[in-house]
């Protein structure tokens, strides 16, 4: 058996040596070079159904397809009665519907070659997947069946609990995570501070009828989006008409965000002090938003060069001189449909909290001031440029831009709009933004231990 083995593990170089007295460049034989002309390349296709559901599709000529249904249904759509539906939801996709038991799913998923996957965010929730193009319509019963058949058997809801636990569980080991959630629950009176996972005291208490009930009032054709890439527009939207014809409307109305400000803070023994201070920021596809995105990469939004230091960032700097040792730090911004949050996230030890924090705070306040050379803006929006480029290269990337944009806008700007956009953004709107955060009401999340962390009243 090692004899065997070591004739199974040959280097690929003594394949290359039995061929060097044979030419590689020889044509094959009998086959001939194709002529037909290059596909021509297709641009994003959007329409609104009658019904008020949004189709939009990229024909890339691939031979996979991505599919998916992206629903505004997150958490902020919660009530004070149904906190943390939105979470059971989404680990109830697999469940047993109308149309299919959660065998037949899994199964029928497989024996197309495809995929399917459940993510939510605070705004929205996305069922995507894949399969082969020529499977589509097969797969396309199975999405619209966990998408709108959903039934909610009481005995499969109820196992569901295990798997909230872990869910949380995993999520309290991050303290990143952590900061986040008490961040979103500080900031905001309703809606998004609503928190992505569920409440310890409705762990096991979501009932059928509540997930039943959230479902009816979000999951419907005015607050839905179908997305294909790899995919005929015309195939997709007739799917989509023949398919995706329950529960048509706009559904219950959605309660806007209202920011109000605050703190919330954990203490525990973690020598790194993870800490998070915001104000408002501007709202997805604003000039303002655009704006805050500039001074993102103007303080630094991480490295650039892998294992390298973020050498342009005026907060490493900032903290480095302040504290003479370098600490993490980073801006935050993060943009919603009514509102948004932009600040800077520090971790730094213990000790030395407060100096770090300080020394972050002024820089985002020496902008303010107009301590910005243009220089600096002219690099920070090729980064935002380059890094929006970048991300819809790949085609999962595109495909959730195009998910973003239809879902909020019912339209798709093309890259060249996206980066005219940026490139209006002027030197006095950055200022404008950095005056923003410093004037604004503060926000304040803070976790590990605590002696010498400011309180958002002393920052």
């Amino acid at each position: 058996m090692r004899g065997i083995r070591s004739l199974n593990n040959l280097p690929k170089r003594c394949y290359a040596a039995a061929r060097r007295s044979q030419a590689l460049t020889e044509p094959l034989e009998g086959h001939k070079p194709s002529s037909a002309a290059p596909l021509p390349p297709q641009n994003v296709q959007v329409s609104k159904l009658p019904n008020g559901l949004v189709v939009a599709s990229l024909e890339n000529y691939s031979p996979l397809s991505s599919v998916g249904v992206f629903v505004k249904a997150g958490s902020r759509y919660e009530t004070v009665e149904n906190q943390g539906v939105s979470h059971v939801l989404r680990l109830a996709a697999n469940l047993t519907t109308k149309g299919a038991s959660a065998f037949k799913i899994c199964r029928g998923v497989e024996a197309l070659g495809g995929s399917l996957s459940v993510t939510s965010s605070r705004e929205t929730m996305a069922y995507t997947g894949e399969c082969l193009r020529d499977h589509l319509d097969s797969y396309m019963e199975f999405l619209v069946s966990v998408t709108t058949g959903q039934e909610f058997r009481p005995w499969e809801v109820a196992e569901l609990t295990s798997r909230v636990k872990v869910d949380k569980a995993l999520a309290q080991q991050c303290p990143q995570i952590g900061v986040l959630e008490k961040l979103h629950e500080a900031a905001y009176k309703n809606a998004l501070s609503n928190s992505l996972y569920c409440p310890d005291y409705m762990v096991g208490r979501v009932s059928s009828n509540q997930l039943q009930s959230f479902v009816e009032d979000n999951f419907t054709t005015g607050r839905m989006a179908l997305v294909g890439l790899g995919v005929k527009h015309s195939v997709l939207r007739q799917a989509a008409e023949a398919l995706m014809s329950v529960r048509s409307g706009a559904g219950a109305p959605a309660a806007k965000a209202v920011y109000r400000g605050g703190e919330l803070r954990a203490q525990n023994n973690d020598n790194l002090v993870h800490s998070l201070i915001t104000s408002e920021g501007g709202v997805t596809g604003s000039a303002e938003a655009n704006a805050f995105s500039v001074l993102q990469r103007i303080l630094g939004a991480g490295p650039h060069v892998k294992r390298g230091s973020n050498i342009t960032s005026k907060l490493s700097h900032g903290i480095a001189k302040a504290t003479a040792q370098p600490f993490d730090a980073t801006a935050f911004n993060a943009s919603y449909s009514d509102s948004g949050l932009f600040g800077v996230y520090t971790i730094a030890q213990a000790d030395s909290a407060r100096e770090v924090i300080k020394a972050a705070i002024d820089q985002v306040r020496g902008v303010a001031e107009g301590n910005l050379a243009e220089v600096d803006i002219s690099r920070a929006k090729n980064q935002v440029k380059a890094e929006y480029l970048m991300s819809i290269e790949s085609s999962e990337g595109l495909f959730e831009e195009i998910a973003a944009q239809v879902l909020t806008t019912a339209a798709y700007q093309v890259p060249d709009s996206v980066l005219q956009a940026i490139d209006a953004v002027t030197q006095d709107d950055v200022i404008k933004a950095a005056k923003k955060f410093v004037d604004g009401k503060k926000t304040m999340a803070a976790s590990g231990h605590l002696l010498n962390t400011p309180f958002v009243d002393e920052v």
